[in-house]
């Protein structure tokens, strides 16, 4: 499959298996999940053209962003995160290291100084455990920035942090107080 292709086809599959997947007649059952099969036979009549378990393969794959894992059979798949729907993603809550990142675009800045980072409309705060990861992130959206994330002393402090399967740290919500702006650094 070209790679614009493989684009077209992971935004189509990330647009069923976290947004909606009444689109492919799907229902997500526990933890995300939903057949193989059923996903297959779903995106084939949603979008009237064949998708192929290889096709599929390859898009597990190759995402970069490695969003979407296939269960240790083989027969279910999930979105890794990222979900506007309801869903219990069955995850644990682990402990995370003192630091980790946020990457979003610099318009951002004022509201989360302010206000901290919020779920919006996901089920969770999204950061990344490097700040190279955390760029990539901010920079979909315009001129990159970075925060830390004193996670560490959130987690003493109560806060649960999960980890998904591509790596990505999932929390409720980061209030202000936890968060230093590392990238641009702020001049004072």
């Amino acid at each position: 499959m070209d790679e614009r292709a493989l684009v077209r086809r992971s935004k189509l599959l990330s647009r069923v298996l976290r947004h909606q997947p009444s689109l492919a007649g799907l229902t997500l059952g526990p933890g995300g999940w939903v057949a193989v099969d059923g996903l297959l036979r779903g995106l084939s009549a949603y979008t009237g053209a064949s998708v192929t378990r290889d096709e599929l393969d390859e898009i597990v794959a190759n995402n970069d962003k490695r969003r979407f894992a296939y269960d240790e059979t083989g027969t279910r798949i999930r979105a890794s995160q990222g979900h506007s729907v309801e869903v219990n993603l069955e995850l644990t809550a682990t402990q995370p290291p003192e630091t980790i990142y946020h990457g979003t675009s610099a318009r951002a800045v004022e509201a989360i100084q302010r206000e901290g980072l919020r779920k919006m409309r996901r089920h969770h705060v999204h950061l990344s455990p490097d700040i190279p990861t955390a760029i990539k992130v901010g920079a979909r959206r315009g001129r990159p920035v970075v925060f830390a994330v004193a996670s560490g002393e959130m987690a003493r402090d109560g806060a649960a942090f999960y980890r998904s399967d591509n790596g990505v740290w999932l929390v409720e919500a980061v209030p202000p107080r936890y968060l230093t702006l590392v990238m641009p650094r702020e001049e004072g």
